[in-house]
């Protein structure tokens, strides 16, 4: 039988627990006039139980920045700022489960993937991605730990490019991911074109190679597209050890700008300086007897909702 047990112009939630089989759907009707939402982005990604990268990263970014966070993980990492110590990869069933969860529901403004642990989890991403006509999908290809031990099978680089490449806003390699993307050796910023032209012709519409690997007095990454001229973006190096998650949070950032409305560049840029603020800020804090993290919440901002046309959902 059903029962309402709430109704007012704003709200109906309806209970069907015929055979203890509940079943809850809500409506949300409030006067067009005062609906409000907050800015939303969706992490895929792995878990780290250190806190310091992973889905656990990206929220804190998205947090910081005044995005709400939602999440689908794709491995359980038990790891600290020492070392990996195991890695259980999730079911491509349950990782589809939680996107769909969040996107039935919710409006996603932008997607950051982190660690896609297999072919068959890209895949489903791919396919989820074409489904919901997400946008502002940023790829972090997160292939090793900052401690060394490596997150993906070897396999996933021909996942990458046959899935994602053409589905993707901008991937966001590191020095050695470019290297094991495109098959081109990176010593210097002349090697970053190379590469990056490599991942372009593969059907990256844009490419950012991340050079903190290179000794510099400067972290410069650069942004590569299409029949564009390449962007510089620099930014003074600090020596620190707290650098566990660096990536993770760069590339949440610049979903999370997105999220708030920002062009591509305009995103990047910010993210640059949310990076570069938390490094500095985390540098002389000590947390566990390895690679600590950044300090995500060093000007964290108020989560504020925006104007919308309607809302209507079912659970």
């Amino acid at each position: 039988m059903e029962n309402k047990i709430f109704s007012q112009n704003f709200l109906s939630l309806n209970c069907d627990y015929a055979a203890h089989n509940w079943k809850i759907s809500c409506t949300f009707a409030p006067p067009m006039s005062n609906i409000k939402r907050y800015p939303t982005a969706l992490t895929i990604a792995g878990s780290d139980s250190g806190g310091c990268a992973g889905i656990q990263a990206d929220l804190k970014t998205f947090s910081a920045i005044g995005v709400f966070g939602t999440s689908a993980i794709t491995s359980v990492t038990a790891q600290n700022t020492q070392e990996v110590r195991a890695i259980e990869t999730l079911t491509p069933s349950i990782v589809q489960q939680q996107m769909e969860a969040v996107l039935d529901d919710m409006t996603v403004d932008a997607v950051k993937t982190g660690m896609l642990p297999s072919p068959e989890i890209i895949e489903t991403i791919a396919a989820t991605i074409d489904r919901y006509r997400l946008k502002n999908v940023i790829v972090d290809p997160v292939m090793v730990a900052t401690s060394g031990a490596r997150l993906t099978e070897t396999s996933i680089g021909k996942a990458f490019r046959e899935e994602l490449y053409r589905r993707l806003t901008l991937i966001t390699p590191n020095i050695p991911e470019a290297e094991a993307l495109s098959g081109i050796s990176i010593s210097s910023k002349d090697d970053f074109q190379a590469a990056a032209e490599v991942l372009l012709q593969q059907g990256c519409s844009a490419v950012l190679i991340k050079g903190g690997h290179l000794p510099s007095t400067h972290a410069v990454d650069i942004l590569f597209r299409q029949n564009e001229a390449p962007l510089t973006f620099s930014a003074p190096h600090t020596d620190s050890i707290n650098l566990h998650g660096t990536g993770c949070t760069f590339s949440s950032a610049i979903a999370a700008y997105l999220a708030l409305g920002q062009d591509l560049e305009s995103a990047i840029r910010a993210a640059k300086i949310f990076i570069t603020s938390a490094i500095q800020h985390g540098n002389d804090i000590v947390t566990g007897r390895g690679y600590g993290p950044v300090n995500h919440f060093f000007d964290p901002q108020r989560l504020t909702g925006k104007q919308i046309t309607k809302i209507t959902k079912e659970i």
